[in-house]
């Protein structure tokens, strides 16, 4: 059963909330690729992605998580207790859509936009899974 922690980064939330949240987050990304805002889109893409685990780190506890976003899509890429196409969402967020270099100019095409938040919406899908498990959705 979930006990709200205002004061705890992980539990100032609950598992329903912290999914919901990375899924506005997501929607936000979207708007900002619609306004051709790319750094925008990917730091709220892989933000929603990170989010929506915590919600499933609150009721499958996994220290390997770590604790940032980008910490949970790191350690769920080489998770092979997770489904192929979660790791392969994960991987997808913090490799391939990593931003460049200061040096480096990154050029993104409205499909490669896409792939980035379906990738994001597959770990948040697969988040939404786990917590469901628990009886902790509405």
């Amino acid at each position: 059963m979930f006990e709200r922690d205002a004061a705890h980064w992980l539990y100032k939330l609950s598992p329903d909330e912290w999914i919901r949240a990375g899924s506005s987050e997501v929607r936000r990304a979207a708007e900002a690729f619609d306004a051709h805002s790319a750094r925008a889109g990917l730091a709220g893409a892989k933000r929603g992605a990170g989010m929506a685990l915590n919600g499933a780190l609150i009721v499958e506890p996994d220290a390997r998580w770590g604790r940032s976003y980008v910490d949970h899509l790191t350690a769920l890429s080489r998770d092979a207790a997770v489904p192929e196409r979660v790791r392969q969402a994960c991987r997808e967020l913090t490799l391939v859509a990593a931003p460049p270099g200061p040096t480096l100019l990154a050029i993104r095409t409205r499909s490669s936009e896409q792939r980035i938040l379906e990738a994001a919406r597959d770990v948040i899908a697969h988040a939404y899974a786990v917590v469901a498990r628990y009886g902790e959705t509405r």
